[in-house]
């Protein structure tokens, strides 16, 4: 457990009800922890989307939204929201307003 785990976990406890996180999604949600400490309160949906990419590419390399976020239809741009949500939510909570 390093000081991500933490912030991983408040991530995970933002999101709202309806969120349904992947299975076995720790290694995602350090990477959701990144993104608080790096872009805090400024950190968007495309920004998630980049994060799961990333991830994803060692889960299923043949994932059909592992495409660039613009190139997502809408639909699929809105799983991300929820994500960017509860980052910015948990870096309130942490005090990680980061200016642009």
């Amino acid at each position: 457990m390093t000081y991500l785990d933490p912030l991983a976990d408040l991530i995970r406890a933002c999101l709202p009800p309806e969120a349904e996180p992947p299975e076995d999604s720790d290694d995602l949600f350090r990477i959701y922890a990144v993104l608080l400490t790096a872009k805090g309160e400024q950190v968007t949906d495309e920004d998630v989307h980049n994060a799961w990419s990333a991830w994803m590419q060692s889960v299923d390399s043949t994932h059909a939204a592992l495409v660039p976020f613009g190139e997502l239809p809408p639909e699929t741009r809105a799983f991300d929201a929820p994500y960017a949500q509860a980052i910015r939510a948990a870096a309130r909570q942490v005090g990680r307003s980061v200016d642009p």
